[in-house]
């Protein structure tokens, strides 16, 4: 095992960086003007999928300037894989009551659909005022199902990404860009 001040930094684990963090940071203000737009006059519920999207959420959330509540729910479908390996598993869920609230649902990522679509299902059953979803990323893959978002912060290829959130075996969520991961490093973990 190497010494801890030897370890290699977890931005040497990226094939190539493909959003970096001053475009992280132009695209959270135009996002955050966007969203008070379309929600001026409304206090929103946001609803953020965890644990990917919680640097993403705590970012925008200071770009907004209408009234918000906010609450979490635990999603589970990828474990320590590059694809999802089961439909989404709701872990912990909703505590603030949506019936006639506006809820702005966000996630850090949108690719399969099965997420967003199941935990839009959830919140729907609810009877919110609304609904609208935002995701950081939107990867151009073929959808699971039909779903799009309506606040998107950048599109991208159909490569396995990390950074800003976005992990690989809880790993990788504290790079301040969003990176592919290199291959070889796309399996399951044996760290030490």
């Amino acid at each position: 095992m190497l010494p801890e001040n030897s370890m290699p930094s977890p931005l040497e684990d990226l094939d190539k960086i493909i959003v970096d963090e001053a475009m992280i940071n132009e695209r959270l203000i135009q996002l955050g003007e966007e969203i008070n737009i379309a929600y001026e006059g409304k206090e929103v519920a946001v609803i953020a999928i965890i644990n990917g999207a919680i640097i993403f959420v705590a970012d925008l959330i200071r770009q907004l300037s209408i009234p918000i509540q906010l609450d979490c729910i635990r999603v589970s479908s990828y474990r320590d894989e590059t694809t999802p390996v089961q439909a989404p598993e709701i872990i912990d869920s909703i505590r603030l009551n949506l019936e006639g609230v506006h809820v702005l649902l966000i996630d850090d990522i949108l690719d399969t659909g099965n997420t967003l679509s199941r935990v839009s299902t959830i919140i729907s059953n609810l009877n919110p005022a609304s609904l609208k979803t935002c995701v950081l990323l939107d990867k151009h893959t073929k959808r699971s199902v039909d779903f799009d978002a309506d606040f998107v912060g950048f599109q991208i290829p159909d490569e396995f990404v990390v950074g800003y959130g976005l992990d690989f075996a809880e790993r990788y969520r504290q790079l301040p860009c969003i990176g592919i991961l290199k291959p070889d490093l796309q399996n399951p973990p044996v760290w030490a």
